[in-house]
């Protein structure tokens, strides 16, 4: 019998944003989007929390190396994120609307291949205190 177990690595960065769609006039942006579209961008304290799901190795004693998780974290989401404008200093966002969903997938989509593929991965991110997504669901 598998006996799965979750690990978690929670991480914090700082980015600012601004959520707009370029096929929308002004005010259909601003209608949508309130706040979020000032033109100025606004900014969020992001928490990440990584979600890696797999057996324990009888050899460790770990699902996965935290240490390593981390250092995974930081080098490909913190370096690339942290106090940057998503909307103008990341590729990742060039053309992608910097919702916390889409930042999420985004994440996601940049670990998943950086894991060994016997771990389930998930993405917990909150914009906010009480706005965060998850992905997948």
């Amino acid at each position: 019998m598998e006996q799965k177990i979750a690990v978690y690595r929670k991480e914090h960065f700082n980015a600012a944003h601004r959520l707009h769609n370029p096929a929308l006039s002004d005010a259909e942006n601003a209608l949508l989007f309130g706040k979020c579209n000032y033109a100025n961008y606004h900014g969020h304290n992001y928490e990440l929390i990584v979600k890696v799901i797999g057996e324990v190795d009888p050899k460790t004693g770990y699902v996965i190396d935290l240490k390593v998780l981390s250092d995974l974290v930081k080098a490909h989401i913190i370096e690339k994120f942290d106090h940057k404008n998503l909307n103008l200093d990341t590729v990742e966002f060039k053309e992608l609307n910097p919702t916390a969903e889409n930042i999420a997938i985004v994440i996601y989509n940049i670990l998943r291949p950086k894991l060994e593929k016997k771990y389930e991965l998930k993405i917990v991110l909150y914009e906010t205190e009480r706005n965060y997504v998850e992905y997948p669901a």
